[in-house]
């Protein structure tokens, strides 16, 4: 307390605010002995001396009134600090920036959310489809029966066995790529020209891969060496095999590791465009994947096709329209930018200066009452809210500059995954930072409570029972999983399990087992009972009842008063109604928005009209 009158003035503030040092008083004594009897004439806490002063009224030894004072006001001081913004509201009549900054933020990054979900499911939707369509048009054996993704799988995988299907699945690529233009999509080649570009074929090979089966010998180098070469010329006349031949390249099949096939092609997608939005230009990378990799006579086909997005050169007419779409796009996306800014730096700015005054708190205990802070006291002026508004503060700028970046199409195609996560897991912390607000009302607030009550206990039992469940997920993955679909990798072994849990498909995990041999056919019952039994009947229920008895301390505390640490011991009730609006002084409670305008346009500060000869104003209550 650095502003404090001089001793020459003490008796003038004390004999001003003899009402406020009286009250400090009598709570001071609370806090320093709390066991101690109102009429007790003298007293000791914590090695410091009590002396009976004012009626009764019990100070550390050498305490003045103007000590008293002190106590007081550092008391006034935290209790405007804990209050909420309504309490500030009407003590003060402080308008809650910061809860208005975070209603704006949450409006705005929920209409840039649903925008760009629309646009990202379009894109994906639309690039889903056409892969499907290559997958026709390209991909010898695809069938109907393959686009749509079951469980367990309707079809085996799609393979090659005979090794004149490795050339033929080539060939039937390369005549597609030529008939593209009897597609019924709007493909074209991608040169200018539009006349057909040469296919990209590549082959990993092992250095020397020679397998004689029929003496159990081989020749092997492991080093992989990567061939590469355009299909031009004849080869949609030869073949490809012939081609190959022609370039004097054998494939060994014992050595091939994998192959791929590459070709672009360009089109339009004409239903993204809306009233104000234009068309979108693509560009699709496909890859034909022969895999090979585990040589175990069956080589995998797949096909995969990258989008990357054109700007494209439409109608001229149209191009007003669609400026006007992506000017509104950036002005959502700096509105949002903005709004985080602000909110990051009014957080930030409160945890700043929520950590001032534990300092100074813990000097204040030190020097008052010979005692330091408790760490749950301390605690105290550590908000978790702020920390979680300032990391979706931090998440919402990243996605909305990314999202600015691939409306102005700069981008690539990771950088979609990456805008969603951004802006996705911002906005869900934007949506709890709501349950902050809703706390402020006794009947949500026992929700969080209870959270925040069982939180250190469920932590514990979580991981008792994750141990138990890593066994169970070994166990199952390394017996079962050769011969049962859902144990086949760890991850799909956790999956099932915690899918058993929540009693989901029970009976075709413990049909689908096979019976190849009784062993292990019964091991699988024994161990899925056993599972089953265990976490549905007793871990689960053991784990509610963590909750339902936080729930109930919680009721008994609504009750019977919440347990109190030393600060809240020293702060005391608060009573928005005991201050006077426009008397908490500038030391008090910090500098307000408005002064902070004030100072950066280097203008005069108002006067309040209500500094006494101590430099503060009055914090008496009202009578």
């Amino acid at each position: 307390m650095n502003n404090l009158s001089s001793p020459e003035d003490e008796n003038s503030c004390c004999e001003s605010d003899s009402q406020l040092v009286r009250k400090g008083k009598r709570r001071g004594r609370m806090l320093r002995d709390p066991t101690s009897g109102g009429g007790s004439s003298s007293s000791s806490t914590s090695g410091v001396q009590m002396t009976n002063v004012d009626g009764g009224v019990e100070q550390p030894m050498g305490t003045t009134p103007m000590a008293s004072y002190n106590e007081e006001r550092m008391r006034r001081k935290l209790q405007f600090f804990f209050m909420n913004p309504i309490e500030k509201w009407q003590a003060r009549r402080r308008f809650p920036y910061k809860f208005f900054v975070q209603v704006v933020k949450i409006i705005l990054v929920t209409i840039q959310l649903c925008l760009f979900a629309h646009s990202r499911y379009n894109h994906i939707n639309y690039t889903w489809d056409n892969r499907v369509t290559f997958s026709h048009l390209f991909l010898m054996g695809w069938d109907e029966s393959r686009e749509v993704e079951s469980y367990p799988p309707s079809v085996g995988p799609l393979a090659l066995y005979v090794q004149q299907d490795f050339f033929n699945t080539i060939d039937y690529a390369i005549e597609g790529y030529q008939n593209l233009s009897q597609a019924i999509g709007p493909y074209s080649y991608p040169n200018e020209d539009n006349t057909m570009a040469p296919m990209h074929l590549c082959l990993y090979r092992y250095k020397e891969g020679t397998i004689f089966g029929f003496n159990e010998s081989y020749i092997f180098n492991s080093e992989i060496d990567v061939l590469c070469l355009n299909l031009t010329g004849n080869v949609t006349d030869i073949g490809s095999e012939a081609y190959l031949a022609s370039k004097d390249i054998v494939v060994s099949f014992s050595a091939l590791v994998k192959a791929t096939l590459e070709m672009s092609v360009k089109t339009v997608n004409f239903k993204a465009a809306g009233p104000i939005a234009p068309p979108d230009c693509y560009q699709f990378n496909i890859i034909i994947l022969f895999d090979n990799r585990d040589h175990d006579g069956q080589m995998l086909l797949s096909l995969d096709a990258e989008p990357i997005r054109l700007n494209c050169k439409g109608n001229i007419e149209y191009t007003t329209e669609s400026d006007i779409d992506d000017t509104l796009n950036s002005i959502l996306n700096m509105l949002v930018i903005i709004v985080c800014l602000v909110s990051f730096a009014l957080c930030t700015r409160a945890v700043y200066r929520a950590q001032l005054l534990r300092v100074t708190t813990v000097h204040f205990f030190r020097t008052h009452f010979g005692t330091d802070l408790s760490w749950e006291g301390r605690l105290e002026f550590l908000n978790m809210w702020y920390i979680m508004i300032i990391c979706n503060d931090v998440l919402l700028i990243i996605g909305s500059a990314l999202k600015e970046q691939i409306q102005r199409r700069h981008f690539a195609a990771d950088e979609w995954n990456m805008c969603s996560l951004m802006l996705g897991i911002g906005n869900l912390l934007v949506w709890f930072g709501v349950l902050r607000y809703l706390g402020f009302f006794k009947t949500y607030n026992v929700v969080i409570l209870t959270l925040k009550r069982a939180a250190p206990k469920i932590s514990r039992f979580l991981i008792c029972a994750l141990l138990i469940y890593a066994g169970f997920t070994f166990c199952g993955w390394l017996i079962l999983g050769p011969y049962h679909i859902k144990f086949r990798s760890l991850a799909i072994t956790s999956e099932c399990l915690f899918s058993l849990i929540n009693g989901d498909d029970m009976f075709a995990t413990f049909t689908t087992m096979s019976g190849k041999s009784n062993m292990l056919w019964w091991f699988s019952r024994i161990y899925l009972y056993s599972f089953i039994s265990l976490y549905i009947y007793v871990v689960l229920s053991l784990f509610i009842s963590v909750i339902m008895d936080a729930y109930d301390t919680i009721k008994k505390y609504y009750k019977e008063g919440f347990p109190l640490s030393d600060l809240k011991m020293f702060v005391g009730t608060i009573n928005p109604e005991d201050y006077i609006a426009a008397t908490v002084t500038e030391s008090d409670s910090g500098e307000s928005l408005i002064d902070l305008v004030y100072r950066f346009c280097r203008c005069p500060r108002r006067p309040t009209g209500s500094d006494g000869p101590t430099g503060y104003t009055s914090l008496s209550p009202k009578p």
